[in-house]
């Protein structure tokens, strides 16, 4: 959108594409989130570290979603922006400090897992309420005080006679932008990910050598079958969420930098950012089909969310004694 300045860039697609696909997420994603914050907030008698990151994680989520109705309209314009400089910092930063700590909050996850699988002795020590409850505030301070930047740099502007908001900042502003935006890449982004990949090749590595090392019986073995299928799909899914929108990210930072007048090059990175942007917004509503997928009490509760209304006399009162039971079983 910033590109308008220097080289015409064709935003057709952007008012298909990007209004649609926000759309959608919207909606999966306010309702899997409110699914999940209502299955572990009131449901959950007892909380372990486990429910604290979920918990967290859907909370991040659900705000990172309620910053699309304004992305949504924008995009659905042509990248008109009617709703003023201030509401246009506030939704820049509320949109990457969000994200930022959906995906902080997910490596939280990776490691609390690796723990669980290659180290179940130290995971006994460490894999606490208290712990968990530090880690996800510090995500939270840490994302936001990372990420404040964001209101000077994001702002409104006027580009061929229509107020636009800048997702980065103005063009004019790219160079100083650029060390910031590097920053945040490699902290945001590419730590995160390294610790993700460690952490999930171990547990695929720990778990393969388990079930070639031990003669398991039936049950044994489908449940570790289960575990690292259900690995491979989490892996899988934060790669292709989040790694081609921030290559795609990275490219057009530098494209901006050091090659602004190639007009063919800044259209070709233009659109490949905002064709990924839907699948880094999809993460929000894969982490709480992946939560609930995961267990058949899950499963159980997102039948009682969306059919508990309608099902009322005969559905409720078997749910609520599976989860009971559940829940005293599990120990939240």
């Amino acid at each position: 959108m910033d590109d308008f300045a220097i080289c015409p860039v064709s935003t057709y697609y952007q008012r298909i594409l990007l209004p649609v696909s926000y759309s959608l997420v919207f909606l999966l994603g306010l309702a899997l989130n409110g699914a999940l914050l209502w299955c572990v907030c009131g449901r959950t008698r007892r909380w372990s570290s486990t429910v604290t990151y979920m918990s967290n994680l859907a909370v991040a989520d659900l705000l990172y979603v309620l910053t699309l109705p304004p992305l949504i309209i924008s995009n659905a314009m042509g990248d008109l922006w009617p709703f003023g400089n201030i509401l246009c910092k506030i939704v820049r930063l509320l949109f990457i400090v969000n994200l930022h700590c959906s995906m902080m909050l997910l490596t939280c996850v990776s490691v609390h897992r690796f723990l669980g699988v290659c180290f179940p002795i130290v995971a006994v020590r460490l894999r606490t309420k208290k712990l968990a409850l530090v880690a996800s505030g510090s995500v939270w301070i840490l994302a936001t005080a990372e990420l404040l930047p964001t209101l000077v740099f994001a702002h409104t502007g006027v580009i061929n006679n229509r107020t636009v908001c800048f997702e980065m900042t103005n063009p004019a502003g790219f160079k100083g932008y650029f060390p910031y935006g590097l920053f945040l890449i490699i902290v945001a982004f590419v730590i995160p990910f390294l610790v993700v990949i460690t952490c999930y090749c171990s547990m695929l590595a720990v778990l393969y050598c388990r079930a070639a090392d031990h003669v398991s019986n039936a049950r044994t073995a489908r449940m570790r079958n289960k575990s690292i299928y259900t690995l491979l799909v989490v892996f899988l899914m934060f790669v292709v969420c989040f790694v081609p929108y921030h290559i795609a990210r990275t490219v057009y930072l530098f494209v901006r930098v050091y090659l602004p007048e190639d007009c063919h090059l800044v259209n070709v990175v233009m659109i490949s950012l905002k064709v990924w942007e839907p699948a880094l917004s999809f993460n929000c509503c894969a982490n709480p089909l992946l939560y609930f997928l995961g267990s058949g009490r899950h499963r159980q509760q997102l039948r009682a969310w969306v059919w508990g209304r309608r099902r009322r006399k005969r559905v409720q009162p078997i749910v609520c004694l599976v989860d009971v039971g559940s829940t005293n079983r599990s120990g939240g």
